[in-house]
């Protein structure tokens, strides 16, 4: 049983389509290990056992007939307690959401498309409040431990959704990404995480933090996020900003390869970022590896500044709304941190909002003339390795706010564009260090074919 919660979504459907196990074992094995680890993890807000063992029994039935229902029937799925799940209250890490007051029956866009392919929800797995910030703790559920350590933090928002994926309670999650929320907990529980171009995968309800939030898989491996987002992906009519079909399967274009792609290789945005040594080492032998593999590489860092002062005023300005509903009472109940930053929130202007949006748009325009000349933008996904849980910045940092430790991720939120967190190894202690790979936009493929060559056979 413990074997079967270490197999890939391709591997497991590979093994139904041969015989060799069906997806009720498969899932009694996923919520045995879920249980097994939640204690001391606490990924999970709600496991759905009943649920889930009543979606594999159907599934079993349909491979058992020869006649799946989709490309994921009866593979362990967990979904980010952001996103709606039909039949389970979305709580979003607040204790300001009665879970007793609403109707719960609407799955998201990207939940539904897992549901009409036929997989098996295990769960819903944690997130900070309202997913505010990079490392995931909440009022409503406490404390999320990464699974190498778990003295350390999971990293956040989708903390969780990784954690999930790194210690086999399930192979796919589902998660959300406003600044690196899921690349971040990507690079600190050593899984894949992708953020797809903004649209690519439709959301509803509307993100108050606005088209900052992109949804995208946590994996085991390329190839998995690759199949899920050939399920995920494509319009939604409640999602007035979702893009179209894109234009052939992810799936089956992860075998193009790197050779003759540009790829810039920045490995401290021009020195504005100090990186730890030993992800910085972990990072370059990535980039090596893709020179390599026949892929152009120059060290080149794109033309912009930090706008940090500008993704405060869009991010704080989103918290703020998120809880402009609330009564006194309810707002002494939030996470003091978003408490502190909704009061910033509210002081902003129109026109400091407006202003903010403006260094967006010069940020995206900088980045579509670079991405003219570069495929590819390779940086390290955070600059630092996973450090104690239950804090929003690494003690003794300097760092104020979360952002202060994630320099390399959010400007991508601002822009729209895919970017993705490869494992590439880890540090003395055993702790996972992420590469990261930004795409122009609408170029996911070209992340997805980078990050597969990274993590494929090895270089000739």
């Amino acid at each position: 049983m413990s074997e079967l919660t270490q197999l890939t979504a391709v591997r497991l459907l590979d093994g139904y389509r041969r015989g060799e196990f069906g997806p009720v074992e498969v899932t009694r094995a996923a919520l045995e290990r879920a249980e097994a680890v939640q204690p001391e993890v606490n990924a999970f807000v709600r496991l759905l056992a009943g649920d889930a063992l009543e979606r594999a029994a159907a599934s079993q039935e349909r491979w058992r007939r020869g006649e799946p229902c989709g490309l994921l029937d009866g593979v362990p799925v967990t979904v980010k307690d952001i996103l709606l799940l039909r039949g389970a209250p979305t709580l979003k890490g607040s204790r300001t959401i009665d879970p007793a007051a609403g109707r719960w029956d609407e799955d998201a866009p990207a939940v539904a498309r897992l549901r009409e392919h036929g997989a098996v929800f295990l769960g819903k797995t944690t997130t900070p409040e309202f997913g505010w910030k990079g490392v995931t703790d909440s009022p409503l559920s406490g404390v999320t431990r990464n699974p190498r350590d778990p003295a350390r933090t999971a990293g956040g928002s989708s903390g969780g959704a990784a954690a999930a994926v790194a210690l086999g309670a399930g192979p796919l999650a589902l998660g959300t990404d406003g600044g690196g929320s899921v690349r971040i907990p990507a690079a600190f529980c050593g899984v894949f995480g992708l953020k797809p171009t903004y649209g690519r995968v439709p959301l509803y309800p509307a993100s108050a933090f606005g088209t900052l939030a992109h949804v995208g898989p946590l994996t085991r491996d390329v190839a998995d996020a690759a199949l899920m987002m050939d399920v995920i992906s494509g319009a939604d009519s409640r999602d007035w900003s979702s893009l179209g079909a894109a234009s052939g399967s992810f799936s089956e274009g992860l075998a193009g390869g790197v050779r003759g792609l540009r790829v810039a290789y920045s490995p401290s945005l021009g020195g504005q970022v100090r990186v730890d040594a030993e992800v910085a080492s972990a990072v370059r032998r990535g980039v090596e590896r893709l020179a390599g593999l026949g892929a152009y590489v120059e060290e080149v860092d794109p033309d912009f500044s930090d706008p940090v002062e500008a993704f405060h005023t869009l991010w704080f300005a989103g918290a703020a709304r998120v809880v402009q509903h609330l009564t006194r009472e309810q707002r002494e109940l939030l996470d003091p941190g978003l408490r502190e930053i909704c009061g910033a929130g509210v002081r902003y202007s129109a026109l400091d909002y407006l202003a903010a949006v403006d260094v967006r748009m010069d940020l995206g325009r900088r980045m579509g003339r670079f991405h003219d000349v570069y495929d590819l933008l390779v940086t390290p996904t955070v600059p630092v390795t996973a450090f104690e849980a239950g804090v929003e910045v690494p003690r003794r940092s300097g760092c104020r706010r979360w952002t202060g430790w994630t320099p390399f991720t959010y400007p991508f939120n601002m822009t729209q564009q895919p970017a993705a967190s490869v494992p590439v190894g880890v540090d003395g202690g055993g702790l996972p260090i992420g590469l990261q790979v930004v795409g122009a936009r609408h170029r996911d493929d070209l992340v997805l074919r980078a990050a597969q060559a990274l993590c494929g056979a090895p270089a000739a």
